[in-house]
């Protein structure tokens, strides 16, 4: 089985997908941090090979290729990925989202455990600061993902299961989303 997760930036999507691929024994694939990887190599922050990717497709298509090749090499594996909804469309495609203020409180409280994000954005110190910075970085994935594919990432009728993670701990967020899964791989 496939399982793939998108979701707002703060809503947990990285360490519940952690946690799924660890209770299944799934192997995990990030398309985040080949985006990081590939703006590295660029010499760029992530902000900056944003607005690059907005101008060129070639970095998007990169990851489109890799995202497409897995389904051949492997059967079951947890993926974190914009567009893999799209790109894999026979995964379990499952949706975690948050209010604007609360990722903004947990995206703040992981800077503040991990200082190498601060160095590749600015400004990420305050709420407030999160908030418009999430705001714009939505903003371009929305246009990119538009502009290149006519896809609306967000569109919960994308999914096959979307959670409002707003009020729940990690693992109640966990606990849902597992149950969804079992009750998807015991059909």
């Amino acid at each position: 089985m496939i399982i793939s997760f998108n979701g707002d930036h703060g809503s947990g999507k990285s360490t519940v997908a952690k946690m799924v691929a660890e209770k299944l024994s799934y192997p995990r694939y990030y398309m985040g941090q080949i985006f990081r990887d590939l703006a590295e190599k660029e010499g760029l922050n992530l902000a900056e090979f944003q607005n690059l990717c907005k101008k060129n497709s070639w970095a998007d298509k990169q990851v489109d290729d890799y995202l497409m090749e897995l389904p051949k090499k492997e059967k079951n594996f947890v993926i974190e990925s914009r567009t893999a909804w799209h790109f894999i469309p026979d995964s379990l495609k499952i949706y975690l989202k948050v209010s604007e203020k609360e990722g903004a409180k947990r995206i703040l409280k992981e800077i503040e455990k991990n200082s190498l994000r601060n160095k590749e954005d600015f400004n990420l110190n305050s709420i407030e600061n999160i908030i418009a910075s999430e705001k714009a970085r939505k903003d371009r994935d929305d246009e990119r993902y538009q502009k290149y594919y006519g896809i609306k990432i967000r569109n919960e009728a994308n999914y096959d299961f979307a959670l409002d993670t707003t009020k729940l701990t990690v693992e109640e967020v966990f606990k849902k989303v597992m149950t969804f899964i079992e009750s998807k791989i015991n059909n």
